[in-house]
């Protein structure tokens, strides 16, 4: 039972919920061991160093995001373009699309590792990070962005295992790094005394690991070659690439520039702390949904390559159910549960009655991403990754950063002069609502369908 679960999951044969299942409970406990990286981060130096620490990694954030544009094009691109050359048996442009996104990932993570390191203080101070712990800020970006190419090659390699089918490989090398990072944080941090520092150092060389074993892992596929000359940029494979990818790269753009914005807002408030404790449980939260979405768009770039257009509509209902039944099972968990995780990051109990009153703000929004996530993750498999891209623009700079800001002007008061922390986090869920609403309209238009790398062969239903 274990091997079958854990095996590479051929997607276009089977009971939809069961592939579905099988491909995304390693995907899952992956996903949520690597977000377990900046969450461990955020609970060692709140513990041993203090609350400016906590709010100086979480002023890191949305810098960070910022400049990790060009990854998510990449790794969305080629994750794409494998799960429909994979499900198409098309040996060649798979070996053409792969070695196409590893050339990319080198060539920029090394503009990235360059440029990051010297417009990170400007960035900062543009968020108005306060001068208590805008040098702790700028050290932590620093030190990451120094070593970009870890992160950079475990998730491009992960996306490609994934389009793949493989999930699990991705899980082991992520399980191996979060334990490699939970112990060299506590020996920096509160054996050497190295502080955020520590906190970096130990991130870059748990995601350099992680990366390496990704690669080790796809040398030993034989679906495809990785022989020398596959290593470059083709142009057909490049221009599929960046077709596919920069529209998700904008949206993740657009989404770290509203991050961008809104930190600005959060570091007047002075709720940064806050901000930092509620995203790291949040992004934990998060994990099943965008599992989901990852597991929706492989299922369906893998059955659109396989002209088996059919099995959409039922992967399509069946996924829905297995995305909302386990988010509402989880963020019944948050709310009972929701102050003792907020304890792990601070000694402050008033910190801990604010991060959770805004944790159950979020929990509303919970079910309607939920939903966004499947339908994306279907268009985007599909080959529609502009439709996303633009309901997240609108979403983003349109509706929630002017919302935001409303908000705070609507929620001043002696006690909270910029506005209250709800300014914030009400937008985000406002944001999720309205995302919901949009990507329900044009999912049902049904234009989608016609996005494919690889045309259909059939649309007809063996049954």
């Amino acid at each position: 039972m274990l091997k079958k679960l854990f095996a590479q999951q051929d997607m276009t044969e089977g009971t939809p919920w069961k592939k579905i299942i099988s491909f995304g409970i390693p995907l899952l406990i992956g996903n949520i061991a690597q977000q377990m990286y900046s969450t461990v981060d955020s609970i060692i130096v709140g513990q041993y160093v203090g609350d400016n620490a906590l709010k100086a990694i979480g002023s890191s954030a949305p810098v960070l995001q910022l400049l990790l544009i060009f990854f998510m094009m990449v790794g969305t691109g080629s994750s794409i373009m494998v799960s429909q050359y994979f499900g198409a048996r098309d040996r060649a442009n798979l070996s053409k699309s792969i070695g196409t996104a590893i050339i990319w990932t080198i060539i920029i993570g090394t503009g990235l590792m360059i440029l990051g390191v010297f417009i990170a203080d400007p960035l900062l101070r543009l968020t108005k990070t306060p001068s208590s712990y805008l040098a702790w800020s700028r050290d932590y970006l620093s030190i990451y962005f120094w070593g970009i190419h870890g992160l950079a090659f475990y998730n491009i390699l992960s996306g490609i295992l994934r389009g793949l089918g493989d999930s699990i490989s991705s899980l082991l090398f992520v399980l191996v790094a979060t334990v490699l990072n939970i112990i060299l944080d506590i020996f920096f941090v509160r054996d050497l005394g190295m502080g955020v520092t520590g906190v970096a150092i130990a991130t870059v060389i748990s995601q350099y690991v992680s990366a390496f074993l990704a690669i080790l892992k796809l040398r030993r596929y034989k679906d495809f070659d990785m022989a020398f000359k596959f290593l470059k940029p083709d142009r057909k494979a490049s221009k599929n690439l960046f077709r596919l990818g920069i529209p998700s790269g904008i949206m993740h753009g657009i989404f770290a520039l509203s991050m961008f914005f809104v930190q600005r807002l959060t570091n007047q408030i002075n709720i940064a702390d806050i901000t930092t404790m509620v995203i790291r449980v949040d992004g934990l939260a998060m994990q099943p949904n965008l599992t989901f979405g990852i597991a929706m768009s492989t299922f369906t770039g893998q059955n659109v390559g396989a002209g088996k257009m059919y099995r959409l509509k039922q992967g399509a209902k069946q996924g829905m159910v297995l995305a909302l039944s386990t988010t509402i099972s989880l963020t019944s968990l948050l709310i009972l549960f929701g102050k003792d995780i907020m304890r792990l990051f601070t000694k402050t109990q008033a910190n801990v009655n604010l991060a959770y009153s805004m944790m159950l703000v979020l929990v509303v929004g919970y079910i309607a991403f939920a939903v966004t996530q499947v339908l994306s993750g279907i268009m985007r498999g599909a080959g529609d990754t502009m439709t996303p891209m633009w309901i997240i623009i609108f979403n983003n700079i349109v509706f929630r950063i002017p919302v935001a800001y409303l908000l705070a002007h609507l929620t001043r008061s002696p006690e909270w002069p910029h506005g209250k922390p709800i300014s914030t986090f009400g937008s985000l869920v406002l944001t999720w609502l309205m995302g919901t609403v949009l990507i329900s309209i044009f999912y049902r238009r049904g234009k989608w369908k016609n996005k494919a790398l690889v045309k259909a062969k059939s649309e007809i239903s063996p049954d």
